[in-house]
């Protein structure tokens, strides 16, 4: 018997997480033996449980779906919804009921941490309860966060992103060099570095801007920044300065929270703004030069201006691999990627056990971070630069990309 498909996308949109959608739709449909329908849920699994979908396949038949590919952003609308604990509660027996109402075989869902959360509940439901239903994580985050993956689809498009905009800073900063000045850029990055880091491919020679890159893995002491602040402003008279949103102080304060009170998510996560701010005024205060702070904000997670073509290629990829690894029998998975060699960069698709891989995170690798905190090794910069290669043309209209809307 023929079974459907679902998708839905959650958490933070990028500028390739389309790419993951569309791969799935086109993939579920060159199998019309074994799959009747391909569904998308709206806004996610909350959006579902409120009876919110569209039957994304029949898009086929028009131009929609291959605008998709390369649209920016979560065209399915997404939701941060966290399911409960406990699963004897109601709300899986609902929301299986209405799976088994669409005649759903394979559930696909597009995101990050909280969403590989989720598919790990959904899938150890239908184990308890005997339910044939195949559960498959595709990752997302430009935060490269998820563990048992050497990287995750949004990230190489989001570092080539930060990459650029810091590189057209540090040259706007070059303009006027008769006085001494300070820029700050901050980047998103709670608790992981990995797109703060991706800055350093800004610099063109040794010694160039950003000078000083701070991220979350390692304790941020004010006044030895201070400090260096003054060292690096005697050879970099225009210095510019790159720091991770969530850079804290080692104890569990992040820096933005010295000067605001922070709110929080859904899933308990506090919503971090400020620390380049607050460093502005420290520095305003601590040395008297021109400073000023540049928070990139949603356009790093979802610019399609800077589009990898290999990041863009590997989310297709994985939404691919998704629904043939369903189709083999398998379920309670998220899709990997597994780095056979750097040069030539060289990819292969796995899966892992999801619930190993839920609720946990990947931080930048201690030996990558040196200078007492203040810089990145090359190391890194082998590793990301393959990520970051190619560009994708778009399609346009009157000189504008065309996206894809849904109605």
């Amino acid at each position: 018997m023929k079974k459907s498909i679902i998708v839905g996308q959650s958490g933070g949109p990028t500028a390739v997480i389309n790419g993951s959608l569309y791969g799935i739709v086109s993939e579920g449909l060159r199998h019309p033996e074994q799959i009747d329908h391909v569904y998308g849920m709206i806004n996610g699994i909350e959006g579902f449980l409120s009876g919110h979908f569209m039957d994304i396949g029949a898009l086929s038949a028009t131009n929609e779906l291959e605008l998709i590919r390369t649209t920016p952003g979560s065209y399915l609308g997404s939701c941060r919804y966290k399911l409960p604990e406990d699963l004897n509660d109601p709300i899986y027996t609902r929301l299986f009921q209405k799976l088994k109402e669409l005649n759903i075989g394979y559930f696909f869902y597009i995101g990050g941490n909280d969403s590989m959360d989720t598919v790990s509940k959904l899938s150890r439901f239908a184990g308890k309860t005997s339910c044939d239903i195949r559960f498959i994580g595709v990752p997302k985050t430009i935060d490269n966060d998820l563990v048992n993956t050497d990287h995750t689809p949004g990230f190489g498009s989001a570092a080539k992103y930060v990459a650029t905009v810091v590189r057209e800073i540090v040259t706007d900063a070059n303009v006027y060099d008769n006085k001494q000045s300070v820029t700050i850029v901050e980047i998103m990055g709670r608790h992981a570095g990995w797109l703060a880091a991706a800055s350093i491919l800004a610099r063109r020679f040794e010694g160039d801007n950003p000078v000083l890159v701070y991220l979350p893995e390692t304790a941020f002491n004010q006044e030895a920044f201070i400090e260096k602040v003054k060292e690096c402003l005697k050879t970099t008279p225009n210095l510019v300065i790159c720091i991770s949103e969530g850079i804290n102080d080692g104890k569990g304060t992040f820096i933005c929270e010295y000067s605001s009170s922070v709110s929080t998510d859904n899933f308990g996560h506090k919503m971090l703004t400020g620390s380049g701010k607050y460093l502005e005024n420290l520095v305003k205060e601590k040395i008297g030069v021109k400073v000023r702070s540049i928070e990139l904000n949603v356009c790093q997670r979802c610019s399609c201006a800077h589009l990898s073509r290999v990041d863009l290629d590997e989310s297709v990829n994985a939404g691919v691999y998704a629904v043939l690894a369903s189709l083999s029998g398998e379920t309670g998975k998220m899709v990997t990627f597994v780095r056979n060699k750097s040069v030539p960069y060289e990819l292969s698709y796995n899966t892992a056990d999801v619930n190993i891989i839920c609720n946990k995170e990947k931080t930048v690798p201690q030996e990558w971070i040196i200078k007492d905190g203040s810089d990145i090794s090359d190391a890194f910069i082998n590793y990301v630069q393959p990520l970051t290669q190619g560009y994708v043309e778009l399609p346009t209209k009157n000189g504008i990309p065309l996206f894809a809307y849904r109605r």
